[in-house]
C-alpha cells in the first residue's frame, strides 16, 4: 500500500512537471517535444483546440488498443497519467494563464526539455507511461522484429519533420530535436540516478594478487580478480574488476602506476548501481 502511494505520488509530480515544461517553455515558442505530446503542440497551432484535450484525444485510443500488450495495471496507471497531464496542461494554460518563462529559444528548449524529461521520468518511476511513442513502440515491436528504440526514433523524427513543415521553420525543427535529446537525457537521469562510482578494469601480464590486496587496503573497495590468458593464448593475464568512487580514482591510478607500470586501466561510467556497493 505504501509503495503504491509513492508510485501515484511520483505520477502526480511527473504530470505537473511535464505540464509546466509544455506550457511554460515549449508550446509558447512553438517547440515540439517527442511523441504524441509534440503532435498535440503542432495540432494546437492549427486547430486551436487546447493541448490538454488533444493530448488525451490522441493517447486514450492508443491505450485502449494496447491494453493486451501493456497489461491492465500498467494501462490504468498510464490512463491516469495521460488524463492528469492533460488537465494540468489546460489548467496552467487556460485558467491560470501561465506566462512563458522565456522567449529565448535556447533557454525554452533546454529548460522545457528538462522539465518534460523530469516529468516523464517520474511517471515511469511510478509505473505508468506518458503515452505516445512508448505505447506505439510496444505494439509495433510485438508484431515485428524492430527494436523499441528504433520505433521511438522514427516517431520522434516524424514529429520533428512535422514541426518544421507546420511552423514553416527549419530552426524550430532543430530546436525540437534538441528538446527531445534533453528530455531523453533527463529521463535517464531520473530513472537511473547519477551514481558517483566508476567501473574500473585493470589488466596486466604480471600477477595482480598484491595490487588486489592494496586496492582493498588503501582504496577501501572490494572487487573481483580473474586469472586467464590473452586472446592468442600465448601468455597469462590477470584482470581486476572493481567499482570505485570517483573521488578515489586518482589514488587508484597512482597505486597502479607505482606497483605495475605495464598494467592497463580502463575507467567507465556506472550509469546504474543495483545491489550492495563494493565500497566497504
Amino acid at each position: 500500500m505504501k509503495k503504491e502511494f509513492f508510485n501515484y505520488t511520483f505520477i502526480i509530480i511527473g504530470c505537473a512537471l511535464m505540464a509546466f515544461g509544455v506550457v511554460g517553455f515549449l508550446s509558447p515558442n512553438s517547440i515540439a517535444m517527442g511523441g504524441t505530446g509534440g503532435l498535440a503542440i503542432i495540432l494546437n497551432s492549427q486547430f486551436k483546440i487546447s493541448i490538454g484535450v488533444l493530448f488525451g484525444l490522441i493517447n486514450i485510443p492508443l491505450l485502449l488498443v494496447s491494453i493486451k500488450y501493456l497489461g491492465k495495471y500498467f494501462a490504468l496507471k498510464s490512463t491516469i497519467a495521460i488524463l492528469l497531464s492533460g488537465v494540468f496542461i489546460d489548467v496552467l494554460s487556460e485558467f491560470i494563464k501561465l506566462e512563458p518563462m522565456s522567449k529565448e529559444p535556447l533557454l525554452a528548449t533546454l529548460y522545457g526539455g528538462i522539465a518534460v524529461g523530469a516529468g516523464i521520468g517520474f511517471i515511469f518511476k511510478g509505473g505508468g507511461s506518458a503515452g505516445g511513442g512508448t505505447i506505439i513502440a510496444r505494439i509495433v515491436t510485438s508484431k515485428t522484429s524492430l527494436k523499441t528504440g528504433t520505433v521511438i526514433l522514427f516517431l520522434d523524427s516524424i514529429v520533428v519533420i512535422s514541426a518544421g513543415i507546420v511552423f514553416n521553420s527549419i530552426e524550430l525543427a532543430l530546436w525540437s530535436m534538441i528538446s527531445i535529446f534533453t528530455t531523453t537525457k533527463m529521463i535517464d537521469m531520473i530513472l537511473t540516478g547519477r551514481p558517483n562510482e566508476r567501473i574500473v578494469h585493470i589488466s596486466s601480464c604480471n600477477n595482480l594478487d598484491r595490487i588486489g590486496v592494496l586496492i582493498k587496503q588503501q582504496i577501501g573497495v572490494n572487487g573481483t580478480l580473474v586469472k586467464g590468458n590473452n586472446l592468442s593464448l600465448t601468455e597469462k593475464k590477470d584482470l581486476i574488476f572493481v567499482t570505485v568512487p570517483i573521488n578515489r580514482i586518482n589514488a587508484l591510478k597512482q597505486l597502479i602506476h607505482t606497483e605495475d607500470t605495464t598494467a592497463k586501466m580502463i575507467v567507465m561510467d556506472a550509469s546504474e548501481m543495483l545491489g550492495d556497493k563494493f565500497v566497504k
